[in-house]
């Protein structure tokens, strides 16, 4: 039986390995297979690391901070075209910031269910280490910040 421990040693080796990336992140996948049909994962992400701007049409996402600080900064389309902008295929989507939630344990804000279809993105302010788990299987996202 092999138990896997999410401890201070597993982030800092994915802390290690997302600081040796181009991304500064490092996904740790917690399925038992890939025909799993749903999504769980550690994802460590280091300031700087950029994720797009992207929504989950069909799923909710859950995402729990374990370490760190970091924001879920979430967008409503707008017909401004003085803002962000994210695609989905070949679909262009122009975006306005409409809320942020801080995501940190030791000011006593553990997690956020972001509800299917909300534009969302994150912004890193420190090392950190979420759980995410969402529905369906895993499919690459096609948007842009």
């Amino acid at each position: 039986m092999n138990i896997l421990k999410i401890n201070t040693q597993l982030l800092e080796t994915l802390y290690r390995q997302a600081d040796g990336g181009e991304r500064l992140r490092m996904a740790y996948d917690l399925r038992n297979s890939c025909d799993d049909l749903s999504q769980r994962m550690l994802n460590a992400l280091l300031p700087g690391t950029q994720v797009p701007i992207h929504r989950h049409s069909n799923t909710s996402e859950t995402t729990i901070c374990l370490h760190g600080c970091l924001e879920i900064v979430f967008y409503e389309e707008t017909q401004n075209d003085s803002c962000v902008t994210a695609r989905e295929g070949d679909a262009i989507y122009n975006l306005t910031e409409c809320n942020r939630v801080k995501l940190c344990p030791i000011e006593g804000c553990y997690g956020i269910q972001v509800p299917a279809g909300a534009w969302h993105n994150v912004v890193v302010h420190e090392n950190s280490t979420i759980f995410e788990a969402k529905d369906g299987p895993y499919a690459p996202l096609n948007c842009l910040r």
